[in-house]
């Protein structure tokens, strides 16, 4: 197996190549724009490899053509802009009274405008240059967007997001289980997901954890048993906009905290003696993204026929939402092979949100690629926490996305 890493000087980097360790690698390219941040971070993945026996061949640099030459996997976790794009992101829309988040609502927008054309050019050189049947494994926010605009041009590709893995962590925890027998069934899109069902042993026993699973997620006990399914905590973007965008208002932006974590984790990365993933890591987010992202290669590289929660067409999964469209659910994977679990229909108050958050993915993916002013501002009057015209120019103008200001 020939596995290459694109956005490899991102601090996530420790946190994945602990999950790549165990995999039969040949070769692990660890590719970055930004030779310094790939010399620090790739020198702890590379310590770390060595410490879990790794045999394969091992190579650091920024040319993407090498990188990705023969890859069977490539794995992709860009931020183009660096934090100081995620800052802007997350504090311009809040003088209009919008909340501020790198991948829902307006900075999401943002973040995706910035981020599909980079990722359909990387898409290009791995259509020329990697294996014939090689795979693109996007991590890259907003993941759903990102993924729906890989599939548009023909690319084979699958979204992966580590939400509902941490879920199904949590839930393994409190019913003080090994995680492999619990089950988590998350439905919806990326970052707009419901957990319907938590199965032990093939029994659901998700009403007994919705108490404490509502007080995981930061949402109303009341709301959750309501609803009988536990939201993503991104949900709290829109079921507590109001509370949100005051905390927002009066808070620091995370990105700025974000920040203040990766200049730590750089400074510990630079210790030659450290071989192993730091503490401080669980505090840059990303938890068990190695697991998710290692389970879904091995079931793609060896037909095991696992199930994983990832982003890929609806094909008919969700009703009352396009074949095109692109859902987080999970799906059985085998060699070469992805296959969604077949799923009962959303209720409405679920498929309401649903059909509007995937009409707006649909016009910010085209946006994103057609760079039409017209087109941009229909996706974000679209979104439901935006919906407004006027709100949506002074958006686009805010963001600073003139490529598609009119």
């Amino acid at each position: 197996m020939k596995l290459a890493v694109v956005g490899a000087g991102s601090t996530y980097t420790p946190e994945l190549v602990a999950g790549l360790a165990g995999l039969e690698i040949e070769r692990l390219a660890l590719h970055d724009i930004d030779p310094g941040r790939l010399e620090v971070v790739g020198g702890l993945a590379g310590r770390m490899l060595d410490r879990a026996g790794f045999r394969g061949d091992l190579s650091l640099g920024g040319d993407l053509e090498r990188a990705v030459e023969e890859a069977d996997f490539v794995l992709v976790q860009i931020r183009v802009g660096g934090q100081a794009a995620r800052l802007r992101d997350e504090t311009a829309p809040l003088p209009c009274g919008c909340i501020g988040q790198e991948t829902t609502g307006a900075g999401g927008f943002a973040k995706a405008m910035r981020t599909v054309p980079v990722l359909l050019e990387i898409a290009d050189r791995v259509r020329e240059l990697a294996g014939p049947d090689a795979w693109i494994v996007d991590f890259t926010n907003p993941v759903g967007i990102v993924t729906r605009a890989l599939l548009d041009a023909g690319h084979r590709a699958v979204g992966l997001c580590n939400v509902a893995i941490t879920l199904q962590r949590r839930c393994a925890a409190l019913l003080g289980v090994e995680s492999a027998r619990v089950v988590v069934d998350q439905v919806g899109l990326n970052h707009l997901t419901w957990v319907r069902a938590v199965r032990l042993d093939g029994d659901d026993v998700l009403p007994g954890l919705l108490d404490e699973l509502a007080d995981e997620v930061g949402l109303p006990r009341r709301l959750v048993a309501e609803l009988g399914a536990v939201p993503s905590y991104y949900l709290r973007y829109f079921y507590e906009h109001d509370a949100v965008l005051a905390e927002q208002l009066d808070g620091v932006p995370r990105a700025e905290t974000v920040a203040e974590i990766e200049r730590g984790l750089l400074e510990l990365y630079r210790d030659p003696n450290l071989n192993e993933k730091p503490a401080l890591l669980e505090q840059r987010g990303g938890a068990f993204y190695s697991e998710a992202a290692a389970g879904l290669v091995r079931a793609l590289a060896y037909d095991i026929g696992d199930v994983h929660e990832v982003d890929v067409r609806n094909a008919g999964t969700l009703a009352g939402l396009q074949d095109d469209d692109v859902v987080e659910v999970p799906a059985r994977v085998d060699s070469g092979r992805i296959v969604p679990l077949e799923q009962r229909p959303l209720a409405p108050e679920l498929l309401g949100l649903v059909q509007h958050v995937a009409a707006y993915e649909r016009l910010a993916a085209e946006a994103a690629v057609t760079r039409d002013p017209v087109t941009a501002k229909k996706a974000l009057l679209t979104h439901p926490l935006i919906a407004q015209y006027e709100l949506s120019e002074e958006l686009l103008d805010r963001l600073a996305l003139e490529a598609v200001a009119a």
